[in-house]
């Protein structure tokens, strides 16, 4: 499947900004779209070939190298760390072939203590290892070629790690770190503040006198600065749907504008 940029007018001009594998759903084709349109230093993309309309998106050169990049970025091992320290920061996650109970392999995302810490491994789930490190990429493109390479690997099983990265996609929740770091930006650069953010999204709360304020503790639970009622630490996520509002009502700008990629 080409992923193909053309001249809105004449439909000339044909520009190749992706090519799909067969195997890869439709929907993909569509977040192709969505990061493209966003990436505003994107550039020109070279021009649509006859050669593109009966190639495979990858020779076997071009998917070593790609691995080999990949290897060179973040490790062979694919230790990855999470973004805020603390007990995130003296851990890291690796995708890699784990045991089962009836000693089947299979392929899943695993937290390992760094440095040789006492705690032992243990295998966790995807939204885990993207919440700690707040980010989808890597972990998401790593995912998807460790599930490409061992599809038709029979003792590998998979099947956990291919739901778990559906549910991911398809799922309303969301990270909330472009957001949060939106709302600081507000605060400190253009004099917001938390409490008038929370009244605009009509989050509004009186104390005895009758006095209005914003409710601020909603607020910096939802953008990740307070955790959540019996929680230790904030949330990395929010439903999209207060992510929009937010967005819309309480900084005045599109969601797009607070959502990655």
């Amino acid at each position: 499947m080409l992923v193909v940029d053309r001249d809105a007018l004449t439909l000339g001009d044909r520009r190749l900004v992706a090519h799909l594998a067969v195997d890869e759903p439709a929907e993909n084709a569509a977040l192709v779209c969505a990061h493209y349109l966003r990436d505003v230093s994107r550039g020109r993309c070279r021009r649509v070939t006859a050669e593109d309309l009966i190639g495979k998106p990858f020779s076997e050169e071009e998917e070593e190298e790609e691995e080999e990049e990949e290897s060179r970025r973040y490790g062979r091992e694919t230790d990855l760390m999470g973004r805020r320290g603390g007990a995130e920061g003296d851990v890291v996650y690796r995708l890699e072939l784990a045991r089962t109970e009836n000693a089947a392999l299979e392929l899943r995302w695993r937290r390992h203590p760094r440095r040789g810490g006492p705690a032992a491994p243990m295998t966790v789930c995807l939204r885990e290892a993207i919440g700690a490190l707040e980010s989808y990429e890597p972990v998401c493109g790593l995912t998807r070629r460790a599930l490409a390479r061992y599809r038709e690997d029979a003792n590998v099983s998979t099947a956990v790690l291919r739901g778990e990265l559906e549910r991911l996609c398809e799922s309303p929740i969301v990270l909330n770190r472009k957001l949060r770091q939106t709302v600081l930006a507000a605060i400190e650069r253009h004099g917001l503040s938390l409490s008038e953010i929370a009244i605009r999204c009509g989050r509004v709360k009186r104390d005895s006198k009758g006095n209005t304020s914003g409710e601020t503790s909603w607020l910096a639970r939802r953008v990740g600065i307070l955790p959540e009622s019996g929680s230790r630490r904030p949330t990395p996520w929010v439903h999209s749907d207060v992510l929009a509002l937010i967005a819309r009502n309480g900084l005045g700008i599109s969601p797009r504008e607070v959502e990655l990629g």
